[in-house]
């Protein structure tokens, strides 16, 4: 499987979820991996520090301990607040996921992911910033330049094929001329660490549907918020607009979080700058395979290089996991086969199969973010669904994506005949 002109079998371009996840599955098979990270560990991620079942899934097929005596904070379920209604939702029962959700800070949770990926047999290397692919002379990728450490001393890397885990950034795929398309959904998220005594340990994750500052009487503010327990004296607060919203691109939204902050109760600790943990930091959610094709000339896209956030709950940890696991299963079999048209048969089943498994959810996905862009269907929606709480077990599902696909409830064959009929984005 490998030439000794290759620096490893596969190169992994960042660490974060998604790289890390895929380095430590192919290490798993005994593939040679060259995991590259620009930073330092531990560092730092703008997150809301959540899991979903879905993502914890993917923690225990990585062998993590996620035990609360390791540091996981565990939640039972979303509690969801709008319309007037407080409503707390368990996570469902069901074989394929786990009936619980985690918190942790990425500053632990990246570093712990890319040390699972060492132990498994990848080699990590920080400081490694790659600035751009090296492509052989039929087009494809070979390897990657860097520069590597504080001096930015030259480097290049070879390999016969290569992850992009790069994050929303994408620098990877975009000198390869993969830019993202402009006809899929993309949010925009802020989130700040506040000291919370009254809400720090809360085992339920707080979603908003409704945000409301002191002085906008019955207007409501864009977007919807979320307050999510750390288990440690604080609490990650946030809130995300999706560009469905009049209000995208033209909000300050630091100042947006500040204004809905103002309005909650005073013993939570948020409506007091004294208790702010760090500055507002923000980022963007690229959402609904926003970046395609997820294989192209020896290079696998992954996580939110390739724009897998989920449209319907702005998680992305979970489907960065999900398709670092699978890129490291078609890798695999790839590099089994010998290189030319048998191997890149094999490799061209990794956007075949994503699109399969998450291409119809996403279109509905995308739907659904163009209906809450528009405050009316909101409003309607949160006033009319909120007190019924059989629906809202529904949508929970239908957001989270959290269904047995053989054998589960009426609920369940609902949602997995709606995917299967949309038509894949």
């Amino acid at each position: 499987m490998t030439a000794v002109e290759h620096d490893a079998d596969v190169i992994v371009v960042g660490a974060g979820p998604g790289g890390s996840a895929t380095a430590y599955h192919l290490a798993q098979h005994g593939v040679r991996v060259l995991l590259l990270e620009k930073t330092e560990f531990p560092r730092e991620k703008v997150c809301g520090d959540g899991l979903t079942p879905r993502a914890v899934r993917q923690l225990i097929r990585m062998g993590v301990d996620t035990s609360p005596e390791a540091g996981w904070l565990h939640n039972r379920g979303l509690r969801v607040i709008g319309g007037g209604v407080r409503l707390e939702l368990d996570w469902p029962d069901l074989a394929s996921f786990p009936n619980y959700g985690l918190v942790r800070t990425r500053l632990d949770f990246d570093d712990l992911l890319a040390r699972r990926a060492v132990e498994a047999g990848a080699d990590l290397r920080t400081g490694v910033n790659v600035i751009g692919p090296v492509l052989g002379p039929d087009g494809r990728v070979t390897g990657v330049e860097a520069e590597v450490g504080p001096g930015k001393e030259p480097a290049t890397f070879h390999a016969p094929l290569v992850v992009a885990a790069d994050g929303v950034s994408g620098r990877f795929p975009l000198a390869l001329g993969l830019a993202k398309r402009e006809d899929r959904p993309i949010g925009v998220a802020v989130r700040r660490y506040y000291r919370s005594p009254a809400k720090h340990d809360d085992n339920y994750l707080e979603s908003w549907l409704e945000l409301r500052s002191k002085d906008s009487g019955d207007n409501l503010l864009p977007g919807y918020g979320w307050i999510f327990g750390l288990g440690d004296g604080r609490v990650n607060v946030g809130l995300g607009v999706l560009n469905s919203s009049s209000a995208f691109g033209k909000t300050n939204y630091r100042r947006l979080l500040t204004d809905w902050l103002a309005n909650t109760p005073a013993d939570w600790g948020m409506t007091d700058e004294a208790n702010a943990e760090g500055p507002i930091l923000g980022a963007a959610l690229p959402m609904g395979f926003n970046r395609v094709p997820h294989y192209t000339r020896g290079v696998m896209l992954v996580g939110d290089s390739g724009g897998m956030v989920n449209p319907f709950n702005g998680e992305g940890i979970a489907y960065a996991m999900e398709s670092g696991e699978l890129a490291a299963e078609v890798a695999v079999q790839a590099l089994a086969r010998p290189a030319g048209a048998d191997r890149e048969r094999a490799l061209a089943a990794y956007s075949t199969e994503l699109k399969a498994r998450f291409g119809g959810y996403y279109r509905l996905g995308g739907i659904f973010v163009k209906l809450i862009g528009r405050p009316e269907i909101m409003r309607m929606a949160t006033k009319h669904g909120m007190p019924h709480p059989m629906l809202m077990r529904f949508v929970l599902k239908l957001l989270a994506n959290l269904t047995d696909p053989r054998d589960g409830d009426a609920m369940d064959r609902v949602i997995n005949a709606m995917t299967r009929a949309a038509p894949a984005v």
